[in-house]
């Protein structure tokens, strides 16, 4: 690291809370699939913010719809109306074929609210006694970092010291219909699931696994939440990841992607039935939905309306998972997982640590981020060109060959 790097890193490791793990890398310029740091160095983005960045940094329609609304008006609360909230509300739930939309501002404020809804649905509507609503999870899911949602994690980095923990969920196995079948019961209201987990290394569930749950879900009265934070708006090659086993959920939650890396916006989007439980004052969010969240996402909906990225990501896509089977058929990798621009890589002991392997590839320009100690994360901006995509992979390739 130059002078100017570690003067930035040793500045924000003296003064901020030390939540994070980051590469060595100091950003302070991005467009397209490219970032820029403090010294001109240039890298491929292979991240793209978890998912945040579907559309790439800067993408020039997102950032004209942010500044063409920075002129007009930021903020207003949900005290008053504005002019961008019922247009907001009706085109995304028009993209996601459902009634209604309580917008939020980050996943976890989304999942959150999914939980409450889904509880005040089993209170109102389905009947279960007061105090007694269950919802069933899986394991090794990740849903953010809130005292709720870490209550039924089953990762001790997220969840440990952090007790006591919110009562009232059920943890099966991911992709095990049996043992979701048998977690049922007469007081639970929910199931809340991943269509494809994230931070568990990118995990796809068995085929016809969420066929399952949603008739499940229907013959026992118990809503399907459909946490499509990550896996959603185009990531996968469809519009939902829930799209490739032709699954409609009772609740699609939605965030990251939705504010196009400009702005945080998150979105629980559903029915008339479900969310239309919810009266003035029991829920709320100062800047859930303000004009300028509002202005970002409407052109992030008119940019998937397109069919463009899920086009891009579908194509690009099937090249990357071909690539990266080569190299498992190579003996590069172990195993390769996941579905569209999104991929789990688990590398060999002899290639070191995920951690490793991402610090040598920062050093070779590219950016990727480890989880769970041998895995690897590509999640490339859905804009990337297939040039540069494969200068990424030739990268890496050399990097799993050098070990």
């Amino acid at each position: 690291m130059t002078a100017r790097t570690e003067r930035s890193i040793a500045a924000a490791e003296a003064h901020s809370a030390r939540n994070y793990h980051p590469l060595p890398v100091v950003v302070a310029t991005a467009e397209g699939a490219w970032v820029t740091d403090v010294e001109g160095r240039r890298y491929l983005d292979l991240l793209a913010g978890y998912s945040a960045l579907n559309f790439g940094h800067r993408h020039p329609r997102l950032i004209a719809a942010a500044r063409d609304q920075l002129d007009r008006v930021t903020l207003t609360s949900r005290a008053f109306h504005h002019d961008r909230f019922g247009d907001f509300c009706e085109r995304l739930a028009d993209l996601c074929g459902m009634d209604m939309v309580l917008p939020m501002n980050t996943g976890a404020e989304a999942v959150e609210t999914a939980v409450k809804t889904a509880r005040k649905w089993g209170y109102r509507v389905k009947g279960v006694p007061d105090g007694r609503a269950r919802i069933v999870v899986a394991a090794d899911n990740f849903h953010g970092r809130t005292t709720t949602i870490v209550s039924f994690s089953t990762d001790p980095e997220a969840r440990a010291d952090y007790g006591p923990y919110t009562p009232g969920f059920d943890i099966v196995p991911y992709g095990d219909l049996a043992a979701l079948e048998a977690a049922i019961g007469e007081d639970t209201v929910a199931v809340l699931l991943e269509p494809i987990q994230g931070e568990a290394g990118v995990l796809v569930p068995p085929d016809g696994y969420l066929a399952g749950v949603r008739e499940l879900t229907r013959t026992r009265n118990v809503l399907f939440v459909a946490d499509e934070i990550q896996s959603g708006l185009g990531r996968t090659g469809r519009t939902f990841a829930c799209e490739h086993e032709g699954v409609v959920p009772d609740v699609y939650l939605l965030g990251k992607a939705l504010g196009g890396g400009v702005v945080p916006v998150s979105a629980v989007v559903s029915s008339r039935e479900v969310l239309g439980v919810f009266r003035p004052g029991e829920h709320g969010s100062t800047f859930g939905g303000n004009p300028l969240a509002c202005a970002v996402a409407l052109e992030v909906i008119e940019l998937l309306r397109t069919g463009e990225y899920q086009r891009r990501a579908a194509e690009l896509g099937g090249h990357l998972h071909r690539e990266l089977e080569v190299m498992a058929g190579e003996g590069l990798v172990e195993a390769v997982r996941g579905r569209g621009l999104w991929a789990g890589v688990d590398i060999a002991p002899r290639n070191g640590t995920g951690r490793e392997l991402s610090e040598r590839l920062l050093r070779a320009g590219v950016l990727v981020k480890d989880t769970h100690g041998a895995t690897v994360r590509l999640a490339p901006p859905l804009v990337i060109s297939k040039e540069d995509l494969d200068w990424g992979l030739d990268r890496l390739r050399a990097e799993l060959r050098a070990a």
